[in-house]
């Protein structure tokens, strides 16, 4: 019988092998592989509950998928007691689209070491925010890592071949916009005012479906905030809150919105948004930290308190009535325009943009600027502009004309509806008789007043 030559190349193959797992000391140990953070978890004794749920959500593929990830991994203890807390016996009883959002919220795409780590917000893989949006959550680094105030690392810098793994002592849950203003000390000051003699306005509001946008004043813009107009405190935190709308940085332009604050009457109080030079409001309060992403809506952090707007704020933070500050200020010295319009008022202001000054600067060859415009014209042109009274668009004659006295003494006529093939919302007669002039923007609403924006500047009757 003729012996298998086969033999001798699987013993030399079989050799070969083992030589190349040996060490220079002759070890022939299968080197160890790093798991997957699937395996890892798998692997815990302490994180059969996490398991359970990963595997009821229909996660485990995520997670040993490439990443790289970071995953604050809940104990045994923590999802018992977010269990418990919440009214299940099992992961079975919990919605699965509730279980696979509140399990995402654990995960944090790259690769995050607790000394990577520094107080600030990351996103989580939850969708669980408006349209679909990235939750937000806060790491707070100054005493070990605490995530969104209420889960603490237990354990750090598991590793995993694809990321690396944090035990952690609590569930984090889906947080709202008021979870997110708790859970950060920098906010400590707007929570005391939102909650002061214990109210639960704003906490139950923000913590309903909302959206909400909200412009969260630091503590330091509160420490700086002396209520210089003694305005009602409620009605200021309310204006820092837009409803219906949850408006991340991207897609915010330079624009009029409304807030919760209203004014004398009950009518919501206007914001002018400026995106010229990072994020401001009202020409006075700029956002520090964008796009801090809840379940209901979003938080933008502010460096300064949004007072109730008067009309002038809204004049000088609006770059359109630029001609319009220089003509109420440089223009007319011997009239305090700036403090009359901030008077308690109200006050309805027929408002002409950047374009329609410079239409009047272009109608005489003598006027290089609103300067050189004759003061005592140039002031009954101002007061030609100002009516007494709220009046909105609301307020006036639907089809048909509303008469109207200024504070220079003529009348305007404005008529519903406008012309100009829809351009205007409105036209308006002046003091001089002409016609067509186009309200083409209506109720910014201010404190004391209200704005309606024109495209050209009111003349008076200049022979009485």
């Amino acid at each position: 019988m003729k012996k298998n030559l086969f033999y001798p190349f699987l013993l030399a193959g079989l050799l070969l092998v083992l030589g190349a797992c040996s060490d220079d000391e002759g070890d022939t140990t299968m080197p160890e592989l790093t798991p997957n953070i699937a395996e890892l978890a798998v692997s815990s004794g302490d994180l059969t509950n996490l398991v359970a749920a990963l595997t009821e959500a229909g996660l485990v593929s995520t997670l040993e998928g490439e990443g790289p990830f970071t995953v604050f991994a809940p104990t045994n203890d923590a999802f018992a007691a977010f269990l418990s807390e919440n009214g299940f016996t099992s992961v079975q009883d919990v919605p699965d689209e509730l279980l696979t959002q509140v399990l995402l919220n654990h995960v944090v795409a790259g690769e995050f070491r607790a000394a990577d780590l520094s107080t600030g917000y990351v996103s989580s893989a939850s969708t669980a925010g408006p349209g679909g949006a990235n939750l937000s959550l806060f790491v707070n680094t100054q005493a070990g890592v605490e995530i969104n105030g209420v889960s603490g690392v237990v354990t750090a810098d598991l590793e995993a071949s694809n990321g690396v793994v944090h035990i952690v002592d609590a569930v984090i849950g889906l947080p709202n916009i008021v979870d997110h203003a708790v859970a950060n000390d920098a906010f400590s000051t707007l929570v005391s005012a939102l909650t002061a003699g214990g109210n639960t306005t704003y906490t139950d509001l923000l913590s309903g479906d909302g959206p909400f946008t909200v412009f969260a004043p630091v503590n330091d813009a509160f420490a700086a905030f002396n209520n210089p107009n003694g305005n009602d405190i409620g009605n200021i935190l309310a204006n820092h809150v837009v409803a219906g709308a949850a408006a991340f940085s991207s897609g915010l332009s330079n624009s009029y919105v409304n807030t919760l604050g209203t004014n004398a009457d009950g009518d919501a109080l206007s914001a002018y948004i400026n995106i010229d030079n990072g994020v401001t409001i009202n020409g006075s309060s700029s956002v520090a930290v964008a796009d801090v992403v809840a379940t209901n809506g979003v938080i933008h952090a502010v460096d300064a308190v949004i007072d109730i707007p008067t009309v002038v704020t809204f004049a000088a933070a609006d770059p359109t009535f630029a001609p319009l500050v220089s003509a109420l200020t440089e223009g007319t010295p011997a009239t305090d325009f700036v403090g009359v319009l901030s008077g308690e008022g109200p006050f309805t202001v027929f408002a002409p943009t950047d374009t329609a000054f410079q239409a009047l600067l272009d109608s005489n060859p003598d006027w290089n600027g609103v300067t050189d415009i004759d003061e005592n014209l140039l002031t009954s042109v101002l007061y030609h502009h100002v009516v007494s009274g709220n009046v909105r668009s609301a307020d006036l004659t639907p089809n048909g004309d509303t008469v109207a006295p200024t504070l220079e003494g003529d009348n305007i006529t404005i008529t519903l509806p406008g012309t100009d093939n829809g351009m205007n919302i409105a036209d308006v007669t002046d003091g001089s008789g002409n016609a067509g002039i186009g309200i083409i923007a209506v109720d910014v609403q201010a404190g004391n007043g209200v704005i309606h924006v024109l495209n050209q500047v009111l003349i008076p009757d200049t022979s009485n």
